[in-house]
């Protein structure tokens, strides 16, 4: 019953986050006519996810140095794609300052798929931190996920 309840929020969530506004869109609504929280970026699930994919990356690719993210700052909502006939997947791109467990700070990118979790339930994040994409992954300097 407990699956059936998050696929149930889950649905609730991603069905609310892609109504539009009946409210006219002002200049500075990054969303295009869309409903977008802009507190989504620094939703602590989605920090988490941030965090954990960048540790998996320094531990599985070779010759990155084994640091992990201790700080969040100046979380910042660059932009929202809403889904269209060319592209069905909303997404929400977000920047933001880390702090690695070296001293130094990064320039982190990523961006949230709503409906994109396993077996289509839940949002993907996908990140990239500058500097850290050895293979290229989200193109030079992490132009996919800016």
């Amino acid at each position: 019953m407990n699956r059936l309840a998050a696929f149930a929020t889950s649905a609730a969530i991603a069905a609310g986050a892609s109504l539009p506004v009946t409210a006219p869109a002002s200049s500075a609504d990054l969303s295009g006519g869309y409903y977008v929280d802009s507190s989504i970026c620094s939703e602590g699930w989605v920090l988490k996810r941030v965090s954990d994919n960048f540790r998996y990356q320094v531990q599985h690719v070779p010759n990155l140095p084994d640091v992990a993210i201790v700080d969040f700052r100046n979380v910042q909502l660059q932009r929202y794609l809403g889904s269209s006939e060319t592209w069905p997947v909303p997404r929400t791109y977000c920047e933001a300052t880390v702090t690695l467990s070296d001293g130094l700070s990064r320039t982190a990118w990523y961006f949230i798929e709503e409906g994109m979790g396993f077996a289509g339930v839940g949002s993907n994040v996908e990140a990239c931190i500058d500097g850290f994409d050895r293979w290229n992954v989200y193109d030079g300097r992490c132009r996919v996920a800016r």
